[in-house]
């Protein structure tokens, strides 16, 4: 079970508290019901990972209910501190289905005949976001007439902006498996032992290893983990390599790009290695990857943004000479389970999108992210790691030396 009673331990989260506050800003809002469809917003409330479509309910008062495919119930009932009462299932039968008993369940259940209902919608560009689609709305709508909608996906976003110490160290402890992760791989590459191995093969020990370890899943909506080789590391912006079967071969480059799950808590960290000694122009770009990544990590702390930091690296980037092997961007966003790309609120120019401007604050949990790629020379580099903003710095969570290796 992933629900934790004890306070002491380090991986507790007050559940309790932040339904309280979700009903404190409906209350503000005067929203009657809220009608979570958010895979962010499900596993922030509940606690556990909800794979299959899913939908959550908060009302005013007493706990916040599930609604998901029948099949999954009894395994998400024992996992989340909501426990069996307040997890039910939709199946493809008369009355059943999802529109049916969520509408029945605000009617009867909640005993509510009209009011104003919280709803999340919107667009992103990840794909299991979870917005509520254009026909369930439809669907909503007529059967629950005498309701208003409004969209209210802001409340969790605010609420869920600073982590609370227990997700923190649920990251932390993702982020050490991940370190896990890295060690296998390294030791299955050197003294000669990436000759013959495969993409899908580096990819599949860094699993295991990790597995191993604790983690629950490779969450990464990419391809798990991603990991990709020679001409496939400077395919120019990429930012998502699924492991293929291309062989290693010496000379090339190398990048793997690890994924683990804690408690719903993630783990993303991008290690880089040459498989054989590096030439002059290799390791000439492999210098500029590396001082633009520490350069990255030092200027990441409260009071700054994203259009700040995106401004200094590549003036630092045309100073010496590599602003075209440079994507302009620097990071993704993270929370729990579900909620992996955007940073911060959508107060930006691009509704949807990060706000370019969004001022970091002390305990916003974010993904250091630096790409570098040189297409026409096969060659390029990736870095992620989780940080923690404080006030005069930040915390890189994955602890795994940042260089890249030569492996003889």
């Amino acid at each position: 079970m992933s629900n934790i009673v004890n306070v002491s331990d380090p991986f507790y989260i007050d559940f309790p508290k932040r339904v309280s506050q979700i009903k404190e800003a409906m209350a503000r809002q005067n929203i009657d019901v809220y009608l979570g469809s958010r895979l962010r917003t499900i596993s922030w409330v509940s606690d556990t990972f909800c794979p299959w479509r899913s939908f959550i309910i908060i009302g005013h008062e007493g706990l916040p209910t599930v609604f998901t495919f029948v099949i999954d119930v009894a395994r998400i009932a024992d996992e989340s501190w909501l426990g069996e009462d307040n997890v039910m299932g939709y199946a493809p039968m008369g009355g059943m289905e999802q529109i049916s008993a969520i509408s029945d369940y605000i009617k009867d259940q909640l005993n509510l005949k009209k009011g104003l209902i919280g709803i999340e919608s919107g667009m992103s560009n990840y794909l299991p976001e979870g917005f509520l689609t254009q026909y369930e709305y439809e669907q909503f709508r007529e059967a629950l007439p005498d309701f208003e909608f409004v969209n209210s996906y802001d409340i969790i976003d605010r609420l869920s902006l600073i982590k609370d110490q227990g997700t923190i160290n649920r990251f932390k402890e993702a982020s050490r498996i991940v370190d896990i992760g890295h060690k296998a791989v390294y030791e299955s590459i050197i003294n000669s032992g990436y000759k013959d191995k495969t993409e899908t093969e580096i990819a599949g020990i860094a699993t295991y290893a990790m597995r191993k370890a604790g983690s629950e899943w490779e969450w990464s909506f990419t391809g798990g983990n991603e990991i990709a080789s020679g001409y496939r590391t400077g395919l120019a912006g990429c930012a998502c390599t699924p492991a293929s079967r291309r062989k290693l071969q010496q000379g090339e480059p190398l990048m793997a790009d690890l994924h683990a799950m804690f408690k719903l808590g993630l783990g993303d960290h991008s290690h880089n290695y040459f498989l054989g000694k590096a030439t002059k122009r290799q390791r000439w770009h492999a210098d500029n990857f590396l001082n633009i990544v520490k350069l990255s990590l030092k200027t990441y702390q409260t009071g700054s943004s994203p259009s700040i930091i995106a401004e200094e690296m590549m003036r630092f980037a045309e100073q010496e000479g590599f602003t075209e092997y440079l994507v302009p961007g620097f990071e993704h966003g993270i929370g729990m389970m579900g909620d992996e790309w955007r940073i911060g609120l959508n107060q930006g120019a691009i509704p949807y999108w990060t706000d370019p401007d969004h001022i970091y604050q002390e305990g916003e949990l974010l993904i250091c992210a630096v790409q570098y790629a040189c297409p026409d020379e096969k060659i390029g580099f990736r870095y992620e790691n989780p940080i923690l903003i404080g006030k005069d710095g930040c915390e890189p969570l994955s602890k795994f030396p940042l260089k890249v290796e030569e492996i003889e």
